[in-house]
């Protein structure tokens, strides 16, 4: 007999269609600002999707803008360096790194640092692939560590 699942539902629900809500007091310029402030601030894009839809309202910014928050980003030059999902993961790799350097008996985060490097890997494949990264760009776990110290979107602007 299957257990039924244990977990909460308590979560917005992403909108079923990608139109403009009737309610929704921003224009899509108004909205476009607002996205370039945060991310002035520091702010990564799935931040960013969270304070719109948290604080201002805008429960999907594609719909508003019909374009994500990374391609306005990239539109005015804030555009990470790299795709976010891969800096997250290279940071939990540099924190296992460090982690196991003051405990190197740890056999279980061994084997997580492991399970992380191998997804880093593919999406560093796969990033390379679709030409959000450079072909000759190569994951270090001693360049990480300098990466993982700098923000994630750059604060000057390149025009």
């Amino acid at each position: 007999m299957r257990k039924k699942k244990e977990k909460g539902k308590s979560h917005s629900t992403r909108p079923p269609t990608l139109v403009t809500p009737k309610w929704l007091q921003y224009t899509p310029e108004e909205v476009e600002s607002i996205i370039i402030e945060l991310a002035r601030k520091g702010y990564p894009p799935s931040m960013i999707g969270v304070i719109l839809r948290d604080q201002y309202g805008v429960p999907l910014a594609k719909a508003v803008l019909n374009a994500k928050i990374t391609e306005v980003l990239g539109r005015y030059g804030l555009s990470p360096v790299i795709p976010e999902d891969l800096y997250n993961l290279i940071r939990k790799a540099v924190n296992l790194r460090r982690h196991l350097s003051e405990y190197p008996k740890d056999k279980h985060s061994l084997r997580g640092l492991i399970s992380v490097e191998s997804k880093i890997h593919r999406l560093v494949k796969y990033y390379k692939r679709v030409g959000k990264l450079p072909p000759d760009w190569k994951y270090d776990p001693e360049e990480a560590k300098i990466l993982t110290q700098r923000p994630l979107i750059p604060y000057t602007e390149s025009k």
